[in-house]
């Protein structure tokens, strides 16, 4: 008689896959979800300041970074995160800025000259002795009436073109091209305007005729990314093209 186990013993039977999964593992616990600070984890992993969820406003800092922060994008002035210029339009060529503002210098240069000729400001001598009298002379009254003049239109012009004119001067508007406010790409307001108006101007016709505009356009050149003037600095604001 035989001792091994019969063929039906449950035994020495393997267990047979029968295809039942296995129940699916929990799902881990959050990592914070929140915290004092606005943000994730322990600490809250983002802060005021911060964009996303529980941190600021949704998509941007306090400048209206990220996505939908703005019309041109995130990043700190409203651009575009790691690429400061995607999202808004094409800066304006730097040429193209020279000539919109030799056109603007024309456009207040004709009447000043015109208003000057009763100030006297046109009299030429050859004799050096005249010449060293009339250096001596030329800050007289007339000639400071007709520097707080210029002074007065050029400021003006480029301030109430630039807050009411849709950021276009008519130089900027014939080479196709705007100020606008760097975060939001706004036009900017007139306080806005003044500023970059006296920055652009005072200078030049107070104490550096030459040096000035000179200055300026090499810090055009050389800055990056914005191509951003001092007087574009001192306002905030940015020139762009209009033209595709």
């Amino acid at each position: 008689m035989s001792n091994e186990p019969p063929e039906d013993d449950p035994f020495r039977k393997k267990p047979q896959d029968d295809g039942a999964q296995p129940p699916p593992a929990p799902p881990p616990p959050p990592s914070g979800g929140g915290g004092p600070y606005g943000g994730q984890g322990p600490y809250g992993g983002g802060g005021p300041y911060d964009g996303g969820p529980g941190g600021g406003p949704p998509g941007g800092g306090p400048y209206g970074g990220g996505p939908g922060g703005g019309p041109y994008g995130g990043g700190p002035y409203g651009y575009g995160g790691a690429d400061p210029l995607a999202g808004m339009p094409p800066l304006a060529d730097s040429g193209r800025r020279v000539l919109a503002r030799l056109i603007d210098w024309v456009i207040i240069v004709v009447p000043l000259a015109l208003i000057g000729i009763p100030f006297d400001i046109y009299t030429r001598v050859t004799d050096q002795d005249e010449l060293a009298e009339v250096w001596q002379n030329t800050n007289d009254g007339g000639q400071w009436v007709f520097q707080l003049i210029a002074i007065v239109a050029y400021v003006a012009y480029d301030t109430l073109m630039t807050a009411k004119r849709n950021g276009q001067t008519i130089g900027k508007r014939l080479m196709g091209m705007r100020v606008a406010m760097l975060n939001d790409g706004s036009v900017p307001n007139t306080n806005a305007a003044l500023t970059r108006a006296g920055v652009l101007w005072l200078p030049q016709l107070i104490c550096c005729p030459c040096l000035w505009p000179l200055l300026l356009l090499i810090l055009i050149l050389v800055d990056k990314p914005y191509k951003q003037g001092l007087h574009d600095k001192a306002a905030r604001t940015v020139v762009v093209s209009t033209t595709q």
